[in-house]
């Protein structure tokens, strides 16, 4: 075991301040990215757990977050069902209508805007996200029945089994989700037949963007790029993880979330060098004796400034597994409330290596301490 190591064990209190600086360095960051791609999670929910293997979208649109629509001829569905590999092909429509819910005597009625995103209730349809029950399934065969996340119930001012009005038609909350929130608008589920029912999708020349399912789901690279080669300009078919990445980049290049991490990453390396350069300055000083003993014995001050550095990146170490476990703690939190989050790899490592940096930062910024180290200061 090193010196710096055995240091770190023996005196654990006199760095923990540090330590927990470095976690709530990582945590400030790794929470908000979290968060922002749990957004996206709960929106791409529906196509995320759905039975499709590629997804088909207008040649223009690079994702689904902020894209403005994404009509596809109404033609273009049974030209997708001419490939071989394709065992079925469906639309992934999402309408918006005004909500109003009919609260008991005395209460303020919620009137809001929600998204209503269609499924279709056959079973094992591509559209139909695979973590549905058969009861949720049948629930929404019902004409006017809607689903609605557990997240979204207070925020609509319903629950199971209260009608409300949707597109000035009424509808039944019928089932009862989990893990389907959305923080922007509020979203209600409802069949094809129901959204048909409430006004929608009269043209049918026009479609959303198409869910396809393959026969060999292990080919869809493949088919992905055949039809792509064959698009013409008039799609672009996406393997469902491709789509998810572009997704959380579309979220993170928006400039005000940008703006918010970026102060993230700035605030955390302030306050991180901050607190550790200053914790292991009064650690090094209150072991300052022990350095002076060493140079006595003939440790040169390269080796001891060697030391502090090699201190400091378990510092580091350490904090980052603190930060691991304090964002596994949010990410529980989290989800016990119904609320995704997501901590995509690039990120992981981009806030590790920040933590390193910080702590080794700290430990340079601590070196000057080292000139008290004077072999004759022992004779005082």
């Amino acid at each position: 075991m090193s010196l710096a190591l055995a240091t770190l064990i023996h005196e654990w209190r006199r760095y923990t301040a540090a330590v927990v600086a470095l976690a709530f360095s990582g945590l400030l960051i790794l929470a908000q990215v979290g968060m922002f791609v749990g957004i996206v999670k709960g929106v791409t929910a529906t196509i995320d757990r759905s039975r499709a293997d590629l997804m088909i979208l207008p040649a223009k649109m690079e994702s689904l977050i902020n894209s403005g629509g994404g009509n596809l001829p109404g033609r273009l569905q049974p030209q997708i069902y001419m490939h071989p590999d394709v065992a079925e092909v469906a639309s992934w429509d999402i309408e918006g209508g005004r909500w109003v819910n009919r609260p008991p005597e005395g209460q303020q009625a919620v009137t809001t805007y929600v998204n209503i995103y269609m499924v279709d209730t056959r079973p094992n349809a591509v559209t139909l996200p695979v973590d549905y029950s058969e009861q949720v399934r049948q629930a929404l065969m019902e004409p006017y029945a809607v689903a609605i996340d557990e997240t979204q119930l207070k925020r609509l001012g319903v629950k199971l089994g209260d009608s409300a009005s949707l597109n000035g038609k009424t509808v039944r909350v019928r089932a009862v989700l989990t893990g389907y929130p959305n923080i922007n608008n509020a979203a209600v589920v409802a069949s094809r037949d129901t959204i048909r029912l409430l006004g929608f999708m009269a043209d049918e020349s026009k479609t959303g963007p198409l869910m396809v399912r393959l026969k060999d789901p292990a080919r869809a690279e493949i088919v992905r790029d055949q039809l792509n080669a064959n698009a013409n300009g008039a799609y672009r078919a996406w393997t469902r993880e491709e789509l998810r990445k572009a997704d959380e980049g579309a979220l993170m290049g928006e400039q005000i979330i940008g703006i918010f991490i970026g102060f993230s990453v700035f605030l955390g390396f302030l306050i991180g060098v901050g607190i550790t350069s200053q914790t292991l300055r009064g650690a090094i000083l209150s072991s300052i004796k022990e350095f002076a003993s060493l140079r006595a014995l003939g440790v040169s001050m390269g080796a001891l400034r060697l030391i502090v550095m090699e201190l400091s990146i378990w510092v580091g170490l350490v904090g980052l597994v603190a930060t691991g476990l304090l964002t596994f703690g949010i990410y529980l939190l989290a989800a016990n409330g119904g609320l995704p989050m997501g901590f995509p790899t690039p990120w992981v490592i981009g806030v590790s290596i920040l933590l390193i940096a910080i702590s080794c930062a700290s430990g340079l910024l601590a070196l000057g301490i080292l000139k008290k180290s004077q072999p004759a200061d022992l004779l005082r």
